[in-house]
């Protein structure tokens, strides 16, 4: 199908010359935006972080997302891991894959989306790159300094540490379900599935009093298990203790619809396995950063990620999202 454009289509010189003049890393950065590579100064006695992730037209956001919310939805995906090694972010590399045709406008709006976003965290684009493809797809690269004692790796959760959450859970969900039912509400979820919120000051924070930390960006059940598998321990999530977003109940009536909705991925909050005698001091700390935290959660001996329910333990239910398999529907069943 060919896609019909409402303005002149993107040259590859000229959206770069134009980059250039706009973004500020074009003005004042080591090296000038444009050349082969971007040069960044590390702060003393710090380590690179960085994290790269894809958002593809039809899987990740609609023709008709605002490109703006596009670009700051893939700046946010990567700002959230990197947060989840409570480092500082400080450079954004952005590579838009764009069919022949596509008009610059939307093009030129992914990157100040992008640049805005980034920016709110005092990260800026510095490169990039474009080439044509058959589908609009935005590939985002978040650099950031962290301390190499305060990574948390996945590796690091111990028997004995509380699981803490910031935020809410469930937002993801709440907007695929809200996308699914369509009219009005289905609309403003286009907008909603890109709300990206990554918890970079928080992170910052909690990095340093946690042994490991994860983001959810796949949902807190996913990230769960992974913790528990990367760290050989078993993790077990208390249902009642789940702080879940405002709005669920109203899509998910029964108890197995508001499970599907809250495990279903995309809420992009940190997961953290904390010593217990550094419990207080990680709520005060993430409250300072203008976050909270709440304790859903314990890491025991053995494997697996579990969930405990009114009537006991049971197997971590898996995510709705699966990018490479069918996706769960949020049918009225």
């Amino acid at each position: 199908m060919t896609r019909r454009t409402r303005g002149a289509p993107v040259r590859e010189r000229a959206f770069h010359e134009r980059l250039a003049r706009t973004l500020p890393a074009g003005r004042r950065g080591l090296l000038p935006l444009g050349d082969d590579a971007t040069a960044l100064r590390p702060p003393p006695g710090r380590v690179a972080v960085v994290s790269t992730d894809t958002l593809v037209e039809g899987t990740h956001f609609l023709a008709t997302s605002p490109p703006e919310r596009v670009g700051a939805a893939a700046t946010g995906v990567s700002l959230s891991d990197v947060a989840a090694k409570g480092a500082t972010p400080d450079a954004i590399l952005l590579a838009l894959v764009l069919p022949v045709g596509t008009e610059s406008a939307w093009a030129e709006s992914v990157v100040r989306g992008a640049e805005r976003f980034g920016a709110r965290f005092g990260a800026h684009v510095v490169g990039g790159d474009t080439k044509p493809g058959p589908v609009r797809a935005v590939v985002s690269t978040v650099l950031g300094w962290g301390r190499a004692a305060h990574l948390a790796p996945r590796t690091g959760a111990r028997p004995g540490d509380v699981l803490v959450t910031t935020g809410t859970v469930g937002r993801g969900g709440l907007a695929a379900a809200r996308l699914a039912a369509g009219g009005a509400p289905g609309r403003k979820a286009v907008v909603d599935l890109l709300d990206v919120r990554p918890r970079v000051r928080e992170g910052i924070v909690l990095a340093p009093l946690s042994h490991a930390l994860i983001d959810t960006s796949d949902g807190i059940a996913e990230a769960a298990r992974l913790l528990a598998r990367a760290s050989a321990v078993r993790l077990v999530v208390d249902e009642e203790k789940l702080p879940l977003a405002r709005g669920i109940g109203s899509v998910a009536p029964t108890a197995a619809r508001r499970r599907a909705v809250a495990f279903y991925g995309g809420d992009y909050e940190l997961l953290a396995a904390v010593p217990r005698g550094r419990v207080v001091r990680a709520e005060r700390a993430v409250r300072a950063a203008g976050g909270r935290l709440t304790r859903v959660g314990r890491v025991e001996r053995g494997r697996g990620a579990w969930l405990r329910t009114r009537r006991g333990r049971v197997v971590m239910p898996a995510p709705g999202w699966q990018p490479f398999g069918p996706e769960r529907s949020f049918d009225r069943g």
